[in-house]
């Protein structure tokens, strides 16, 4: 069911099916901020699968902390996009394939909101720092399509007040009519795989010894959603989901973070696959 369910949404908005011969044939690593050119490749990482975690790229904003540090468009990488990739990346996707049923592909997928009707083929979209991107009006009259179509997009790593107000001033040029709300407890985003009752504050490693960063000091959970219900974007405001996966397999990063956060991106790959 999982199966033609992907399969009918990726032919009713490109054509395509998800996966396959198609979708690794685009596959590029792209140069990271924090691990340079490339990492080594797992030996299965041209192997067909059911789901891929899509990163989406996306030019810097005026708080991006990056701006003017690197040479070179964002479209090649070395720019904010790239935050934790592709060690998270690779770290969530190794998650799902050993904690659920999905075949998860091995390797990551770096999407443009520019590149075409490529969006349609990755119906769960990953995006680091948001309070920090550059959306633009074109970008973002593609990711409401894409987002209105079915897709899912989860956005992380927002911190502090500036940033979240970044933030939904961006979605308000996806969405003006629809409003970021909190996700309640019961929402099935938090009971699909694990149930989620207890979460917490996810800091990034750098900020492991304030607990926060900025003026983040209490996590939420906040969503937009579609008018049957479903949650389109799910933001982690003030808390670094990305560094949970990235760090997962590294001694000093607590284990009771990576665990959490390893359960809300199974959560939403579930979610995003069934609702």
């Amino acid at each position: 069911m999982k199966h033609l369910r992907r399969a009918l949404w990726c032919v009713a908005v490109a054509g395509v099916v998800a996966g396959g011969v198609f979708a690794q044939q685009r596959f590029r690593e792209y140069p990271s901020v924090e691990y340079g050119e490339h990492m080594p490749l797992p030996l299965d990482w041209n192997r067909s699968s059911e789901w891929t975690f899509a990163r989406l790229m996306f030019p810097p904003g005026p708080l991006d902390g990056y701006r003017g540090r690197f040479d070179g468009p964002w479209q090649e990488g070395l720019s904010l996009w790239t935050q934790d990739y592709p060690r998270a990346d690779r770290a969530m996707a190794n998650a799902v394939r050993r904690l659920t049923n999905v075949d998860a592909r091995s390797v990551e997928q770096s999407v443009s909101l520019d590149d075409g009707d490529e969006i349609y083929n990755w119906p769960w979209l990953y995006a680091v720092q948001v309070g920090e991107w550059g959306l633009t009006e074109k970008q973002a009259e593609k990711l409401r399509d894409y987002l209105l179509r079915g897709g899912f997009f989860m956005a992380d790593d927002c911190h502090g007040s500036q940033e979240q107000a970044y933030f939904e001033k961006t979605m308000k040029m996806v969405f003006p009519e629809r409003d970021l709300v909190d996700i309640p407890n019961d929402d099935p985003i938090f009971h699909t795989f694990f149930d989620l009752d207890d979460r917490f504050q996810i800091p990034g490693a750098a900020h492991l010894a304030t607990g926060h960063k900025k003026d983040g000091y209490v996590a939420h959970w906040k969503g937009i959603y579609d008018d049957k219900g479903r949650v389109m974007v799910a933001l982690s405001l003030n808390s670094d989901i990305g560094d949970s996966w990235e760090f997962l397999d590294d001694p000093s990063y607590p284990t009771k973070f990576s665990v959490l956060g390893t359960k809300i991106g199974v959560n939403y790959v579930i979610y995003a696959m069934t609702h």
